[in-house]
């Protein structure tokens, strides 16, 4: 019997979810059992679950890809253009969706925070002033953070920036090492991440579960309320990756590499619809590869670096998601995060974009990371599970085009002749 696809699985636990949570009330008990805490429970684990994957899966992540960055030739001109292009669009992208998001304010209804109707619970007002009440000054400690005094003691506080910024510098030392020691650790790291990616996609198949009973929960105890934010944290979500998609990469296509974006669309839609359907990058990879170059004629030279390194470290809708969850978070708690809060924000989703592995629904640990490093609770990231999977989809599609306009981008400033001319 052919196994449903996940995503159908929890379109069917979101469907479930709507049902149980409206016909059974905040009230309602079977065998002496409030049927709400027993929602509550099935989401809390697999909250829990993704939150124990965190530190792991970033670092070993991280750590290999840096080291292989290290091995290839990308100390060289064409590794500089590579990683110049990605910081950039990712940059670009995550901005893109901070000014959407501060202007559309989907976590507000008439000015004022969504918090009741999606069920939240009030935070103390000792941690909302904690939050809020940051300066400019505290950019500072920003950048203090990322160098902390003790690894372990960061990691278990969830300080994430100073994981990545460790995990950044041992990748990067562990290339200039002698070969044997290198190859032990080498050999060590690809092994923890090849295992965090299988316990990965173990915890996301219980992402139906995870869904129903948050939502299920959410539509017990508030009703159908909490759905008008979230459709327009959604329809926020989708218009700024649209821009992304439709505006800012077709016009570094034109201005950049001066080629036609339409030829590129249309040379890129086998891979987009794969992107699209398995809202897995990395799944997608050997249908973007033939698409770049048996279809917009990019050399193989080119193709094969940019393109596994860009399944890896391009994550243009992937930032972009996760500063506009971020922020849509915060208002709903009623939190007003400033300048340096907002810095945080970019900065973390820059940095952790690099780190998120492509394969569906990674970005939700990637997201606890910027909840925790402006101080708002993890918990809250079940807010968005129930749209999730789509715009996983739709920002894989982007991720993955992004991905291939870098391939075209830098295979012309390379010189190269004949790309998308026919």
């Amino acid at each position: 019997m052919p196994r449903i696809a996940l995503h159908w699985q929890i379109l069917a636990a979101l469907g479930l979810g709507v049902l149980a949570g409206a016909l059974t009330g905040p009230r309602t008990a079977w065998l002496g059992v409030p049927l709400v805490e027993v929602y509550a429970f099935a989401g809390t684990l697999f909250l829990n679950a993704l939150k124990m994957l965190i530190v792991p899966l970033i670092m070993a992540s991280i750590v290999t890809g840096v080291a292989g960055l290290g091995r290839s030739e990308a100390l060289g001109r064409l590794g500089m253009r590579t990683l110049v292009y990605y910081l950039t669009t990712s940059l670009l992208a995550i901005l893109t969706g901070l000014v959407l998001v501060d202007l559309v304010q989907p976590g507000l209804a008439g000015g004022h925070p969504v918090r009741d109707l999606l069920g939240l619970a009030r935070l103390p007002e000792s941690r909302l002033e904690r939050i809020a009440g940051h300066g400019a000054g505290d950019l500072v400690e920003i950048f203090l953070r990322m160098v902390p005094t003790n690894i372990v003691q960061a990691a278990a506080q969830g300080q994430m920036l100073g994981l990545i910024f460790f995990s950044l510098l041992f990748g990067f030392f562990l290339t200039r090492i002698e070969p044997p020691q290198r190859e032990t650790l080498d050999r060590f790291w690809q092994g923890v991440f090849q295992v965090m990616m299988r316990m990965t996609d173990i915890v996301l198949r219980f992402a139906p579960l995870g869904v129903f009973g948050l939502v299920a929960k959410t539509v017990a105890t508030t009703g159908f309320g909490a759905f008008a934010p979230l459709m327009r944290f959604f329809l926020t979500v989708v218009a700024a990756l649209a821009v992304h998609f439709l505006v800012t990469l077709p016009l570094l296509l034109r201005l950049v590499g001066r080629v036609s974006p339409w030829r590129h669309y249309r040379a890129m839609l086998p891979a987009l619809l794969t992107a699209f359907s398995t809202a897995s990058s990395s799944a997608t990879l050997p249908v973007t590869m033939e698409c770049v170059e048996k279809k917009a004629g990019v050399s193989n030279r080119t193709t094969s670096f940019v393109l596994p390194l860009g399944a890896t470290v391009n994550m243009d809708g992937t930032a972009l998601y996760e500063c506009v969850a971020a922020l849509f978070i915060a208002q709903a708690y009623g939190v007003e995060l400033g300048p340096a809060q907002q810095f945080i924000v970019v900065l973390t989703a820059l940095l952790t974009s690099i780190g998120v592995a492509g394969i569906p629904a990674a970005s939700l640990v990637a997201i606890t990371i910027i909840l925790g490093a402006v101080g708002l609770p993890a918990e809250a990231i079940g807010l968005i599970l129930a749209v999730d999977r789509l715009l996983d989809m739709m920002r894989t599609s982007v991720n993955v085009f992004s991905d291939s306009c870098g391939a075209v981008i830098i295979g012309r400033l390379e010189g190269e002749r004949g790309i998308l001319e026919a």
